[in-house]
Protein backbone atom coordinates (compact mmCIF):
# COMPACT_ATOMS: atom_id res chain seq x y z
CA UNK A 1 0.00 0.00 0.00
CA UNK A 2 2.57 2.47 0.90
CA UNK A 3 4.34 1.55 -2.78
CA UNK A 4 1.42 2.68 -4.26
CA UNK A 5 0.94 5.63 -2.52
CA UNK A 6 3.99 6.68 -3.22
CA UNK A 7 5.17 7.12 0.51
CA UNK A 8 7.26 5.08 3.32
CA UNK A 9 6.56 2.09 5.45
CA UNK A 10 7.68 3.97 9.17
CA UNK A 11 7.94 1.54 12.16
CA UNK A 12 6.43 2.95 15.35
CA UNK A 13 6.93 1.31 17.79
CA UNK A 14 8.92 -2.18 17.28
CA UNK A 15 8.53 -3.58 20.60
CA UNK A 16 4.42 -3.82 20.76
CA UNK A 17 2.30 -6.96 20.10
CA UNK A 18 1.74 -6.59 16.77
CA UNK A 19 4.42 -4.14 16.26
CA UNK A 20 2.73 -0.58 14.98
CA UNK A 21 3.46 0.89 11.69
CA UNK A 22 2.65 4.01 9.90
CA UNK A 23 2.39 4.89 6.13
CA UNK A 24 4.18 8.72 6.01
CA UNK A 25 6.80 10.30 4.16
CA UNK A 26 10.18 8.95 6.63
CA UNK A 27 11.54 12.73 5.71
CA UNK A 28 8.70 14.96 7.28
CA UNK A 29 8.53 11.97 9.50
CA UNK A 30 12.06 12.60 10.61
CA UNK A 31 11.94 16.35 10.42
CA UNK A 32 8.88 16.18 13.15
CA UNK A 33 10.52 14.26 15.36
CA UNK A 34 14.04 16.72 15.42
CA UNK A 35 11.68 19.29 16.07
CA UNK A 36 9.80 17.55 18.65
CA UNK A 37 13.29 16.97 20.16
CA UNK A 38 14.34 20.22 19.96
CA UNK A 39 11.61 21.88 21.50
CA UNK A 40 11.88 19.34 24.27
CA UNK A 41 15.45 20.54 25.35
CA UNK A 42 14.34 24.15 25.01
CA UNK A 43 12.03 23.75 27.46
CA UNK A 44 14.38 22.00 30.03
CA UNK A 45 16.03 24.41 32.34
CA UNK A 46 19.83 25.07 32.85
CA UNK A 47 21.36 25.29 36.40
CA UNK A 48 24.33 27.58 36.61
CA UNK A 49 26.55 27.11 39.33
CA UNK A 50 28.49 30.12 40.77
CA UNK A 51 31.09 29.99 43.31
CA UNK A 52 32.04 32.49 45.98
CA UNK A 53 34.99 32.16 47.73
CA UNK A 54 36.38 33.41 51.21
CA UNK A 55 39.16 33.54 53.23
CA UNK A 56 38.97 32.36 57.30
CA UNK A 57 39.65 35.96 58.30
CA UNK A 58 37.58 37.40 55.42
CA UNK A 59 36.74 41.57 56.56
CA UNK A 60 33.01 43.12 56.69
CA UNK A 61 33.51 45.11 54.04
CA UNK A 62 34.65 42.09 51.38
CA UNK A 63 31.66 40.02 53.21
CA UNK A 64 29.11 42.30 52.22
CA UNK A 65 30.59 43.01 48.60
CA UNK A 66 30.63 38.75 48.21
CA UNK A 67 27.04 39.04 49.67
CA UNK A 68 25.46 41.85 47.51
CA UNK A 69 26.78 39.19 44.22
CA UNK A 70 25.24 35.86 45.77
CA UNK A 71 22.27 37.92 46.10
CA UNK A 72 22.16 38.71 42.16
CA UNK A 73 23.05 34.87 41.44
CA UNK A 74 20.43 33.48 43.08
CA UNK A 75 17.61 36.18 41.89
CA UNK A 76 18.81 35.08 38.27
CA UNK A 77 18.10 31.74 39.15
CA UNK A 78 21.59 30.53 39.78
CA UNK A 79 22.52 28.12 41.81
CA UNK A 80 25.36 28.87 44.72
CA UNK A 81 28.26 27.33 46.37
CA UNK A 82 30.07 29.26 48.59
CA UNK A 83 33.28 28.38 50.49
CA UNK A 84 36.08 29.30 52.83
CA UNK A 85 39.13 28.04 51.59
CA UNK A 86 41.88 27.23 54.01
CA UNK A 87 45.25 27.80 53.44
CA UNK A 88 48.59 26.37 55.28
CA UNK A 89 48.18 26.62 58.67
CA UNK A 90 44.79 28.72 58.65
CA UNK A 91 42.59 25.30 59.00
CA UNK A 92 42.98 25.83 63.00
CA UNK A 93 40.51 28.47 62.11
CA UNK A 94 37.80 25.65 60.88
CA UNK A 95 35.10 26.63 63.35
CA UNK A 96 35.04 30.86 62.58
CA UNK A 97 35.28 29.73 58.56
CA UNK A 98 31.91 27.78 59.32
CA UNK A 99 30.92 30.54 61.45
CA UNK A 100 31.14 33.20 58.05
CA UNK A 101 29.29 30.53 56.30
CA UNK A 102 26.48 30.01 58.56
CA UNK A 103 26.00 33.71 58.84
CA UNK A 104 26.20 33.99 54.92
CA UNK A 105 23.19 31.54 54.13
CA UNK A 106 21.36 33.00 57.32
CA UNK A 107 22.09 36.50 55.25
CA UNK A 108 20.39 34.77 52.06
CA UNK A 109 17.70 33.39 53.56
CA UNK A 110 15.07 34.90 51.79
CA UNK A 111 16.82 34.83 48.57
CA UNK A 112 17.65 31.02 48.74
CA UNK A 113 17.57 27.52 50.86
CA UNK A 114 20.54 26.11 52.31
CA UNK A 115 20.78 22.64 50.42
CA UNK A 116 23.44 20.98 53.30
CA UNK A 117 25.17 22.51 56.41
CA UNK A 118 28.88 23.55 56.38
CA UNK A 119 30.75 20.27 55.38
CA UNK A 120 34.88 20.35 55.39
CA UNK A 121 36.59 18.59 53.06
CA UNK A 122 40.11 18.57 52.55
CA UNK A 123 41.29 22.60 52.85
CA UNK A 124 37.73 23.50 51.45
CA UNK A 125 34.49 24.19 54.21
CA UNK A 126 31.65 24.01 51.51
CA UNK A 127 27.91 25.26 51.50
CA UNK A 128 25.41 25.20 49.10
CA UNK A 129 22.32 26.89 48.39
CA UNK A 130 19.44 27.07 46.30
CA UNK A 131 17.81 29.80 44.65
CA UNK A 132 14.18 30.04 45.67
CA UNK A 133 11.36 29.45 42.85
CA UNK A 134 10.88 32.81 41.42
CA UNK A 135 7.12 34.13 42.75
CA UNK A 136 5.61 34.64 39.37
CA UNK A 137 5.62 30.77 38.53
CA UNK A 138 3.84 30.30 41.79
CA UNK A 139 0.60 30.14 39.76
CA UNK A 140 -0.72 33.05 42.46
CA UNK A 141 -1.18 36.35 40.19
CA UNK A 142 -0.75 38.51 42.81
CA UNK A 143 2.19 39.88 44.27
Amino acid sequence: MADDMGLDLVEISPNADPPVCRITDFQKFLYQKKKKEKEMKAKTVKVNVKEIRFGPNTDEHDYQFKLKHAKRFLEDGDKLKAYVFFKGRSILFSQQGEILLLRFANDLEEYGKVEHLPKLEGKRMTIFINPKPKKGSSGSGSR
